[in-house]
């Protein structure tokens, strides 16, 4: 129903929802029982509508637009000691004497004739309706404080005696006579009631259904509900159906994405409107979900393409390619792209798997700690193309090694995030590629924002930056209130999806180690061949693996990972807590300062299993270093025993 025909000519918002009933002597509008009577018995509708059925709805409108509502547009009655009253506008939604229009014709047998929108609301309170005005200093020299007889706190008459109370408490405390344990009570009762207002009135404006759809099945007796559907409106059995529908989170956007990302997360990858996914590929996605997603796993049953298949199953399950219109051939060219630039250079770590392996991560993050809700869907979009092109074109060689050797890429963005500029650069030269452009729906706007937020994220993977982006966050979380900046905060979490295989199951991680370590060692041998020092961890005859592990994990990983859950916390925690607020059933249980204090001190935290993970590596990591130690000893000892050859 039109908004503005419940605010009426006073523009005061919500006046119908508050309007006071009537009592049968102050009102001059019909009873119930006479609006029935006269619908029932209007000789004009029974001949038409028992010689034509079809037009039953149309004359019942004409009716109510033309002969009952003429002069009124709504209508007071009781039944069973409840009061309710009817706003009824013509088609349209306008009020008929701003409006004026002829009567509708009758509607065709197949037709669905247009109609007014109608508003039903119960009060049980039959109080007078009196005028608003401030009390006078009598009233409130006379006002009993006693709280044990107060009304409820969602009926009408609590709004009145709570803000009674607040006007006298206001003038005792500028008096300084005012008790605290008085004090305190009345304000617990005046809160309680703001309460009762507030959710009331975030219900009501949620709603965004017309008509009958703002009474709930309880609100007025089954029967009544019934006749005005049948009626006013076509909304025929609404009772029944209403009841049969699923909850919806009107009232808080993130949560109506996640609807739809559960929505969408059991649907079959296989759909024929999609890219075909073989069924040991399905098989292995049903774990995507998990910290410790086996992407090994995914890489043989893909036959050597992890980021195909991972990469578009993640941006179908968050809808991206739907929203952004991202046509299937497009998406999948650009993947299969991907993963090419990603095997280019036969990197042992940094190739499709790893690219496969940080995507997976970041859906983690994304899905399991709720930090999609924070985020609009271009951002979301922006996130997982990012960790999806985040390394493309390695080189399988390190920054520091471009620069020492002055190779070409080097030169080109002079000597600043060398291979995290390269990857950006090489990824959107790829999308202005018409066969390969999955952004070629954006709008300008769009565009801009996704190509800025898919630079700093991809930037933030260097390295050199890590320890001044784990100060500035961490400053930044020690303020008061921090607001922190969207695009640093999905920076940090790219950037510890992009370090955390330490933080995962041991057998991932030790895999994961090796591979490094030998395209470390490959560096190492080009640094040799050139005359180059070599670089850390690069030497293959003087690297201490298992010591190297423990460092890693203690001084890089261990720190980055509790500073990025500090700060999921940190901006989650509100949306967790104005979600749980907007969920929660109204509760007559009174405020206490108990209840205050359990409800600070239980603050928001995410599930972190990389915390378990960390541990079991690290010891496991320091039992082998202890065995590396012994090992060399021994060695250092045989070498020593050995006898110099004479001469």
């Amino acid at each position: 129903m039109d908004r503005k025909l419940i605010e009426g000519k006073s523009g005061i918002y919500g006046q119908v929802r508050r309007l006071r009933a009537r009592t049968p002597d102050e009102s001059s509008e019909p009873s119930f029982e006479e609006l029935r009577r006269r619908f029932d018995t209007s000789a004009t509708a029974s001949g038409e509508i028992a010689s034509n059925p079809a037009t039953h709805g149309s004359i019942t409108r004409q009716i109510v637009s033309g002969k009952l509502f003429k002069k009124c547009k709504s209508a007071t009655f009781q039944i069973d000691g409840a009061t309710y009253t009817i706003v009824a506008s013509p088609p349209g939604g306008a009020p008929r004497e701003e409006f004026p229009r002829p009567p509708p014709p009758p509607a065709a047998r197949n037709g669905s004739p247009k109609q007014g929108g109608l508003t039903i609301v119960r009060r049980s309170s039959s109080r007078s309706k009196r005028e608003s005005s401030p009390p006078t200093d009598e009233q409130l020299d006379q006002l009993d404080l006693d709280t044990e007889h107060l009304p409820a706190v969602d009926t009408p008459d609590a709004c009145d005696k709570a803000a009674l109370r607040l006007r006298y408490l206001l003038r005792q405390l500028n008096r300084g006579e005012i008790p605290a344990e008085t004090l305190q009570k009345n304000l617990q009762y005046a809160a309680k009631v703001l309460e009762a207002v507030y959710i009331d009135e975030t219900k009501r404006l949620a709603d965004e259904d017309d008509e009958l759809s703002e009474v709930q099945p309880d609100a007025v007796p089954p029967e009544v509900r019934e006749w005005l559907a049948s009626t006013f409106t076509r909304q025929l059995a609404t009772a029944k159906r209403k009841s049969d529908e699923k909850p919806k989170f009107r009232s808080v956007a993130h949560a109506i994405r996640a609807g739809i990302f559960v929505d969408r997360i059991y649907r079959r990858v296989t759909s024929t409107a999609l890219m075909q996914f073989p069924q040991d590929v399905v098989r292995v996605l049903k774990t995507l979900d998990e910290w410790s997603f086996d992407v090994f796993a995914l890489h043989e049953a893909s036959t050597g393409a992890p980021v195909k298949y991972l990469g578009y199953e993640l941006l179908n399950r968050y809808g991206m390619i739907h929203k952004f219109k991202v046509p299937s051939t497009i998406l999948e060219n650009f993947l299969s792209r991907i993963e090419e630039g990603y095997c280019r250079f036969h990197n042992p770590y940094h190739n499709n798997l790893h690219a496969a392996d940080v995507a997976q991560t970041v859906h983690y993050m994304l899905c399991q700690t709720g930090l999609m809700n924070w985020l609009s869907d271009l951002e979301i979009f922006a996130t997982l193309v990012a960790a999806i092109i985040h390394d493309f074109e390695h080189t399988g060689t390190t920054n520091n090694f471009h620069v020492m050797s002055g190779t070409d890429t080097a030169l080109l963005y002079n000597d600043r995030a060398v291979l995290e500029n390269h990857h950006i650069s090489a990824a959107f030269r790829l999308m202005r590629d018409e066969d390969s452009n999955i952004l070629q729906n954006l709008s300008r706007d769009e565009y801009r924002e996704f190509r800025t937020l898919v630079i700093d994220m991809v930037l933030a993977t260097d390295m050199s930056f890590h320890f001044q982006q784990l100060k500035n966050m961490r400053s930044l979380l020690s303020l008061a209130e921090p607001a922190v900046d969207k695009s640093k905060a999905v920076s940090l979490v790219l950037h510890c999806c992009d370090i955390s295989h330490p933080a995962k199951r041991w057998d991932l991680h030790h895999r994961w180690t090796m591979s490094l370590l030998d395209e470390f060692f490959l560096q190492g041998d080009k640094e040799r061949e050139m005359g180059l020092p070599f670089s850390p961890l690069c030497d293959r005859n003087n690297t201490l693996v298992a010591e190297s592990q423990i460092g890693f994990i203690d001084f890089i990983v261990e720190p980055s990972m509790g500073v990025c859950a500090d700060m999921l916390e940190c901006i989650l925690g509100p949306l967790h807590t104005s979600t749980k607020n907007s969920t929660s059933t109204t509760s007559q249980e009174p405020i206490s300062e108990e209840n205050t204090a359990s409800e600070t001190s239980s603050k928001f935290k995410i599930k972190k299993p990389w915390i378990t993970c960390l541990t079991d590596n690290k010891k496991i990591w320091k039992e082998q270093a202890a065995k590396d130690a012994e090992a060399r000893a021994k060695q250092e000892e045989e070498e020593n025993a050995t006898p110099a050859p004479e001469e």
